[in-house]
């Protein structure tokens, strides 16, 4: 079999609809039957990902999946494949994104690195794309399966003794890293790091990512108290109403 199968090729097209169906016994016969198909590649030479990035695609939470990825790795997949495209994600970094945890979980379980680099958010972790993304749930269970977190992760999951923490290392946060993390803090609603990265001197009107004020950060996250705070400092919004 070759190594990259058009996503039309009809074994291509029977492997993706059992592996979004959960359809466990056919996904197992197809592998069986078709030595290579778990460590092939479904695109080309400029996109191409892996069977276990399909299970992983938004909006993920596909039934079976725990399952699923189970059967692949016994079929030889490998867990920490690369997206080969604009980014080099793995498949933890798109379960993340999803919010999966019932697969983020099977994936390290799997053998899957925490901490892989690639994501599409500033070549980062899962964890980096978890909390960028907002998708809290599986954002904290990589934070109790070990995963390290730096100042903006921390921030917006308010673990403000790890934002401490970088505060204690050399060199130190920057300006810009500051901000970035106080917008993180009111991306995921916590006041009390919010206030302890404005006390470092970051910028309170910052206009950061999707063209959003931490105020209108905290207003996106339903953070009512935050963004209070926020207005009786002299927050402002970027967006026109």
């Amino acid at each position: 079999m070759s190594a990259t199968l058009s996503p039309d090729h009809p074994l291509a097209v029977a492997a993706v609809d059992a592996i979004r169906t959960g359809a466990l016994d056919t996904l197992t016969k197809l592998l069986a039957e078709n030595p290579g198909l778990a460590t092939a590649r479904l695109g080309d030479d400029r996109e191409a990902r892996s069977l276990l990035h399909v299970l992983t695609d938004w909006p993920g939470h596909f039934p079976g999946s725990a399952a699923t990825v189970a059967a692949l790795v016994d079929a030889g997949a490998d867990v920490n494949a690369r997206f080969v495209g604009p980014d080099a994600e793995t498949p933890l970094h798109w379960a993340a994104s999803c919010d999966d945890v019932e697969v983020l979980d099977a994936l390290l379980d799997a053998g899957a690195e925490i901490d892989a680099d690639g994501a599409v958010i500033a070549d980062g972790t899962p964890l980096t794309d978890a909390t960028a993304f907002g998708q809290w749930s599986a954002a904290r269970r990589l934070i109790e399966r070990g995963a390290h977190s730096g100042l903006w992760e921390s921030a917006a999951l308010g673990l403000l003794d790890r934002v401490e923490a970088c505060f204690g290392t050399y060199p130190a946060p920057t300006t810009e890293e500051i901000t970035g993390a106080f917008w993180g803090a009111c991306h995921g609603g916590h006041r009390g790091t919010a206030e302890y990265l404005l006390s470092r001197g970051a910028d309170l009107n910052w206009v950061g990512w999707n063209e959003l004020t931490p105020l209108d950060a905290a207003v996106r996250h339903g953070a009512t108290d935050l963004a209070d705070w926020l207005r009786a400092l002299g927050g402002r919004s970027s967006l026109r109403r």
